[in-house]
């Protein structure tokens, strides 16, 4: 029969000519080989990205995906540089609206931008590449940077190491929260600084409500795991405190009626909330927090327990949630590494952000601060500083680059022109149910316009939807403020 013969054609085996095949297939699984010792082919594996030759484009360096890195690859000519960056996350997160991602105001894609989008180069350009990778060292004689992926847990993919060659290199790499050296805040404590951190904090809430529902629970068990703490007076503290307030008064009484009497927020600060703001508006911010139900506790944590935290003066503070905002220090990597330190323990530069010590070698954003024979203070760590040092540094590369100076050492004794220079434009801060705070001072010692309440909150939504990076966000942003309003916030557990 006529499909008998084809079946018997098809069943036929073919013999090859070559054993290209059949050497192809024994190197692919070669490479699921279980054994300890590595397969050939590793052995020509290249070690990371080489030195550029003269005749190449100079390769720009940038560690770190923050505000700083960001605005810097944002603003790098991809004409004149190849750019890599190496940071351990493939976006930049939008601090001053992560607080809103924790209730549920809004989406915690909002606040993500990719790098990808931020500088399409990195994804396209043949010498341009992101590598989702950890810094490890910095070899200043020989312009190399070690690195070593990023994995997920220790059940995954060991991390792999290497090198990466540089001509310029930027260290944008920022900070790390504050611990102060008090025990148990790593263990309990949730910082604020990263999506996972919001993604955390918003599961920890949602699952202390419904835990707090279970019919036989006891009522100071009850209490204790609906008292959010949040440790920190700064912007961060008491914009995430507000925010909190407002989804308690505006959802949790709706949705969680059985439990809104049980849930409260404390706040504790060992000094003044809102230090840096004007006196008025600290009034206006304290008269509001407690009005909605935040309680003001000024002391020092010394101890945190896995249920409770102790002050100074020997009370303990029970508490379901804990959240520690309490400012930034160095990281471990900015620590290991041996170049000049500004006080504090950032990495110090001079006035054109450079580290004087070494070359083509400038650091920028939390991670870095002017020495101390510049004669200009620390400036703080905030969001608009890093903006506006990798805006500076983007333009002073691709002026170096445009003068014959973008290879390794070809821009000593090079005219830098004019030096940074930072004007504060000002501070803003909500404390929920519509209000918030503004203040256009350049320094607290300064006068200027100070507005508190309902327009202020406007201004500053309005400020912050301008500034996010991309439309895209932007629309995300808007939906989400528009659907909250009108709908609520959501309060599923994903």
């Amino acid at each position: 029969m006529f499909w008998y013969r084809n079946l018997i054609k098809l069943s036929t085996p073919i013999k090859s000519k070559t054993p290209i095949t059949k050497n192809l297939l024994q190197a692919s699984l070669s490479n699921f080989s279980t054994a300890n010792q590595p397969p050939a082919s590793a052995q020509a594996q290249p070690s990371g990205l080489g030195p550029t030759k003269p005749h190449d484009k100079p390769r720009v360096v940038v560690l770190g995906s923050g505000w700083a890195g960001c605005r810097l690859m944002k603003g790098l000519d991809p004409k004149l540089y190849d750019i890599v960056c190496v940071s351990p996350r493939n976006h930049m997160v939008f601090t001053p609206l992560l607080a809103s991602t924790c209730v549920g105001t809004l989406e915690f894609r909002s606040v993500a931008e990719p790098i990808a989008r931020i500088q399409p180069s990195i994804s396209s350009a043949p010498g341009s590449y992101f590598f989702l990778a950890n810094s490890t060292a910095v070899d200043t004689e020989n312009h190399e940077v070690h690195c070593e992926t990023v994995t997920d847990g220790t059940d995954t993919l060991d991390p792999w190491k290497f090198k990466i060659s540089y001509d310029k290199l930027v260290i944008a790499s920022g900070a790390q929260a504050s611990t102060f050296g008090i025990h148990g805040v790593k263990e309990h404590a949730i910082f604020l600084r990263e999506v996972h951190h919001a993604q955390e904090i918003r599961r920890k809430l949602l699952l202390n409500l419904m835990l707090s529902d279970v019919p036989g629970l006891p009522e100071e068990e009850k209490r204790r795991l609906l008292h959010c703490v949040v440790v920190g007076g700064g912007p961060t503290g008491v914009e995430f405190s507000g925010e909190l307030s407002d989804f308690i008064r505006r959802d949790v009484h709706e949705r969680y009626t059985h439990v809104k009497d049980y849930i409260h927020v404390t706040l504790i600060e060992a000094n003044e909330i809102l230090s840096s703001f004007d006196d008025r508006l600290r009034r206006y911010a304290i008269k509001h927090l407690t009005k909605s139900g935040v309680r003001l506790v000024r002391g020092i944590v010394k101890d945190v327990k896995p249920e409770n935290l102790v002050l100074t003066d020997g009370s303990e503070v029970p508490y379901g949630l804990l959240v520690w905002s309490t400012g930034v220090g160095p990281s471990p990597f900015v620590n290991s590494l041996g170049l000049p330190k500004s006080p504090g323990g950032r990495i110090g530069v001079d006035e054109w952000l450079r580290v004087p010590t070494v070359q083509d070698v400038f650091s920028i954003g939390d991670c870095s601060g002017f020495l101390e024979s510049t004669g200009k203070p620390v400036l703080p760590a905030l969001a608009q500083v890093a903006e506006r040092q990798g805006k500076y540094l983007a333009k002073l590369l691709n002026k170096i680059c445009k003068d014959g100076g973008g290879h390794a050492n070809g821009a000593k004794d090079m005219n830098l022109g004019d030096p940074f220079e930072y004007k504060h434009l000002g501070s803003m801060a909500t404390v929920g149910r519509f209000k918030a705070l503004v203040d256009l001072r350049q320094s607290k010692e300064a006068k200027g316009i100070s507005l508190a309440g309902f327009v202020s909150w406007f201004i500053w939504r309005s400020a912050y939807l301008t500034r996010v990076v991309s439309w895209r966000n932007r629309f995300y942003v808007a939906i989400n403020w528009l659907t909250t309003f009108v709908f609520g916030r959501d309060i599923s557990r994903i």
